[in-house]
């Protein structure tokens, strides 16, 4: 056993139950048939051996690309060598048009005063200031389903989870929604969010960045929409002041470079706005929909989350004392990210050679971490394909290497918005869950499909029922 295995496990068996899932091809596919794949749902391109072994060498028209599985090695890229790695050329292409050089996008210095700026708000005592504004949107949101909940009516959860979670973002980054028209937000984000496969196959195939491609039009008003919203917004804060203002805007405009004492201008803060705004409620919102679809599916841990709910509130209504104190509830949000991941890669690009325990990394070369086939990995997990929130119980997640669950990425760049976004799906599931059942339309099964983030292809239909 070598230094990029010694993590691993023997592979468990037993079958697999029927959820959604990729199927991943039993060998790599050739180069037309992977653009045509990488297309469609990038995801499809992985091949069978990601999800057993340790590390996965792939070549496309001369050009080697790394696939990293062991947690050691991926800790390696993202904790220990993280400054002998850059964020990738297909993520810079994908997102950088929209979003700019803000936080999720920049490097090096830039990236480092900007999350400096942002992370005062991610702190433990403001996150719990924002969870009535949490509670109170998902309270919203089951008032609305329950008043719907004649003659067998069906909703589409993945969008009713998007609005919520995008209402609660604006109202605590934004201090409320004012003008903004959500549902054209949201159709900017799905629209832009539709191309970045294209950005992805022809990043495979070295193209220029100005080639056309279908939907590349529409990609683009959204993406003038987005940013041009924002600005607008950023300059109406910085006409009116921000004085008594405890928001993501008010910090971002009040913020000052250390070194050189210079403050971002009105694209700058817009940038890094719609940052927060399409990632905090996206990511969120899907947490929570895969989450519904596997209660669905799993009865039994639904009861056993309306019953924790009930168990601490005492039967009254949730607060946000509550929140903290619902780790099954918990339990369920993480192991729904574990098998179905907000973000299901994160690709690099190596800064300069470097040696990996063992195994040499050539300067330029793409390394992968792919989340979703880690989540899913024969030798890390037992029974990979099974829906079982114990896993997460506190002395199973102690037992398990910390590199082999990454939702929320790692190391100095692990997501910023992790606690906000943890507070906020245990709060909207215990709030829905206690008072109403969800359940999938029959015969339904959701097709998983990249597009940066990991979406339900046709959303997912449910109907909704007092509990």
């Amino acid at each position: 056993m070598n230094a990029h295995t010694s993590h691993f496990r023997p592979v468990p068996e037993g079958p697999r139950p029927v959820l959604a899932r990729i199927t991943p091809p039993a060998r790599p596919l050739g180069p037309w048939r992977l653009l045509r794949t990488v297309v469609r749902n990038p995801l499809e391109a992985w091949p069978e051996a990601i999800y057993r072994e340790p590390l996965y060498r792939s070549e496309f028209l001369g050009h080697t690309s790394l696939f990293v599985m062991a947690p050691n090695l991926i800790r390696r890229v993202m904790v220990d060598d993280a400054d002998a790695f850059e964020k990738s050329e297909v993520l810079r292409r994908a997102l950088s048009p929209a979003l700019g050089d803000a936080i999720l996008t920049a490097d090096g210095a830039r990236w480092r005063w900007q999350r400096r700026a942002a992370a005062p708000i991610f702190r433990a005592e403001r996150i719990r200031s924002f969870v009535p504004a949490m509670i109170a949107a998902a309270e919203r949101t089951r008032d609305a389903l329950a008043a719907g909940t004649g003659a067998g009516a069906e909703v589409d959860i993945a969008h009713t989870m998007m609005r919520t979670t995008f209402e609660i973002i604006v109202e605590t980054m934004l201090s409320g929604s004012g003008r903004i028209d959500a549902a054209r937000v949201e159709q900017g984000i799905t629209d832009y969010l539709e191309s970045t496969s294209w950005i992805f196959a022809l990043t495979l195939l070295r193209a220029p960045a100005w080639v056309p491609f279908p939907g590349r039009a529409r990609a683009e008003r959204a993406r003038t929409y987005l940013r041009d919203e924002l600005v607008r917004r950023v300059a109406e804060t910085r006409r009116e002041g921000t004085e008594g203002r405890n928001d993501l805007m008010s910090l971002l405009l009040a913020a000052r470079d250390p070194e050189t004492g210079q403050a971002m201008d009105d694209r700058d803060v817009a940038d890094n706005l719609l940052t927060f705004v399409a990632a905090g409620h996206e990511t969120t919102a899907l947490a929570l929909t895969w989450a519904f679809y596997l209660l669905s599916h799993h009865p039994e841990s639904e009861a056993m989350v309306a019953a924790e709910v009930e168990a601490v509130t005492g039967g009254g209504p949730l607060t946000p004392e509550h929140v903290d104190a619902l780790p099954y509830t918990r339990q369920v949000i993480l192991e729904a990210m574990r098998l179905y991941p907000p973000v299901p890669v994160v690709v690099r690009g190596a800064l300069r050679d470097i040696d990996l325990d063992g195994v040499p990394v050539k300067a330029g070369t793409p390394i992968t971490i792919p989340i979703y086939a880690v989540h899913r990995h024969a030798g890390l997990w037992d029974d990979p394909e099974r829906f079982d929130p114990e896993r997460f119980a506190p002395e199973a997640a102690k037992a398990r290497d910390r590199y082999a669950y990454l939702p929320f990425a790692a190391g100095p760049r692990i997501c910023i918005g992790m606690g906000f976004a943890l507070s906020e799906a245990v709060a909207i599931l215990a709030v829905l869950i206690r008072s109403l059942r969800f359940s999938l339309r029959p015969g339904y099964l959701p097709v998983l499909k990249q597009r940066i983030t990991l979406r339900p292809a046709e959303g997912m239909p449910m109907r909704v029922t007092l509990r």
